[in-house]
């Protein structure tokens, strides 16, 4: 009696670990995939501000999305708070390289 329990046991787990194991599967490849499509433009954008200078790369679907990103991402070095990281996104970059 209870090789017949815990052989249903055995089972259930096996099951739950193959359903679990495929859905991880699906969530990764579906991950990668988003990855690899998101990679149609790149942009390094070199920020200046308040005497610091920060150089940052950022992928996106598109070249204007990538320099914005690139533009924020390296304002967030550069500056503190809300104010400062408003000031300077609104900089001119001090060099931009998009493809």
């Amino acid at each position: 009696m209870a090789d017949e329990k815990s052989g249903g046991y055995r089972r259930r787990v096996t099951r739950v670990g193959l359903v679990g194991g495929a859905l991880l599967a699906v969530v990764i490849g579906y991950l990668l995939f988003q990855t690899m499509t998101l990679q149609a433009a790149r942009c390094e954008v070199c920020m200046q501000y308040k005497g610091k200078t920060k150089c940052r790369t950022v992928d996106a679907k598109t070249q204007e999305e990538a320099r914005d990103g690139a533009i924020q991402n390296a304002c967030a070095f550069l500056a503190a708070g809300v104010t400062d990281t408003l000031a300077c996104t609104r900089e001119k970059p001090v060099s931009e390289n998009c493809r």
